[in-house]
């Protein structure tokens, strides 16, 4: 198998509102948008993220009205605290505060208008022994 490329795909009330989130905060464009389609990337992501509005016949029947849950968008960041100083001056709420896990991660969430989960994150916490 070949994979020429990757994305990651969210169903969401208003998929407009988080493609904005995402051009806003965090510098994505989008390559594609459509009524209740927006697909967005960045240079240095390497995938591309999709909002659909739930309900969209494209989808199987059995997909349509399912939100995304429980998913965390995550991006690994050079510098994680001039991040989170970024957006809490552009009135981002922080629903995640800044926390460093035992094995080195440390990371911080917000939500986008739909409620999908974008985490920044680092390795440069010192791992607890």
């Amino acid at each position: 198998m070949r994979v020429s490329s990757s994305a990651v795909s969210f169903n969401v009330g208003d998929a407009a509102a988080s493609s904005a989130f995402l051009r806003e905060h965090f510098g994505f464009r989008e390559e594609m948008a459509a009524d209740g389609f927006a697909s967005l990337t960045r240079d240095d992501v390497g995938l591309n993220v999709i909002f659909l509005r739930c309900g969209l016949p494209t989808l199987p029947e059995e997909q349509r009205d399912v939100r995304a849950a429980g998913v965390i968008l995550a991006f690994v960041v050079d510098d994680l605290e001039g991040e989170l100083e970024r957006l809490e001056r552009a009135g981002v709420a922080i629903t995640m505060p800044l926390t460093v896990e035992e094995w080195g991660e440390r990371a911080f969430q917000v939500r986008d208008p739909n409620g999908v989960i974008v985490q920044l994150v680092d390795w440069n916490g010192a791992p607890v022994t």
